[in-house]
């Protein structure tokens, strides 16, 4: 039973207080706060208890999964283990965990009877990307997800398209996203990982800056964009995860 919290609406000394009224003003309030205090105004303040952060212990995920690890090492972390990670991802999700005493990682999967019945021969990424990208990504995160109000990610504005505008707190009901890295760039990203010494995936150094699945998932050219390699050649930009909630504000995934 989702808490009250998670219902779109909450009351407040002037009424009803809407789910896109609240991200509106939790984006303005953190104005220009750093990470850190993005991270800990929503998880120790704002949603107690019922808030998590998906990663997908790739190529930029360090940082976020630092900062949260200085701030609510406890807080739970979702990664959505869909069966076709690079091996390499697998080891870094461990080693990441355990340098950085994350305590409460959750490794989700895909129900194996709908694995069976959708993708029997392990090659639905082939036929239809999006549909395996639901299968395998979108409905076991909707499943994990059930429970918490809201959930942090670590998409940035300079990934472009759809995130050129993504504020710091967006609504995506019956949840609220956090993104604390909204605007960040590349050389911010680089310069925390230096300076704590965070050990980066081993497939960056392949020419990998954003990685996915191994089927769906290429290196990318120097001056590219740094999503360039996914869905390479498909016009598909976004797994779909982000979808997740009916109402999203115009230009922000």
């Amino acid at each position: 039973m989702r808490s009250s919290a998670a219902i779109a609406t909450r009351a407040d000394a002037g009424g009803e207080e809407s789910l896109d009224a609240r991200a509106r003003r939790l984006s303005a309030a953190a104005g220009g706060a750093d990470a850190a205090e993005i991270l800990r105004r929503a998880v120790l303040e704002e949603f107690p208890g019922r808030i998590t952060l998906v990663s997908s212990f790739g190529a930029e995920s360090a940082v976020l999964l630092h900062l949260i690890a200085q701030v609510a090492p406890a807080t739970p972390v979702i990664f959505i283990d869909t069966g076709k990670h690079f091996a390499q991802t697998l080891s870094y999700r461990k080693k990441l965990a355990r340098e950085l005493g994350l305590a409460d990682v959750r490794d989700i999967r895909p129900r194996p009877e709908a694995v069976a019945a959708a993708d029997p021969a392990g090659d639905l990424w082939r036929r239809d990307p999006d549909a395996c990208c639901t299968l395998r990504k979108v409905v076991p995160l909707e499943e994990a997800l059930d429970g918490f109000d809201a959930w942090i990610t670590g998409r940035k504005q300079f990934h472009g398209g759809l995130r050129a505008a993504l504020p710091v707190f967006e609504a995506a009901d019956p949840f609220i996203k956090v993104n604390p890295l909204a605007r960040w760039d590349k050389a911010d990203l680089d310069a925390y990982a230096a300076r704590h010494g965070l050990p980066p995936h081993p497939l960056v150094e392949q020419g990998y800056p954003s990685i996915g699945c191994w089927p769906c998932t290429h290196p990318a050219a120097p001056g590219e964009d740094a999503r360039a390699g996914r869905w390479r050649g498909a016009a598909k930009t976004e797994c779909g995860i982000h979808l997740i909630g009916a109402r999203r504000a115009p230009a922000a995934t």
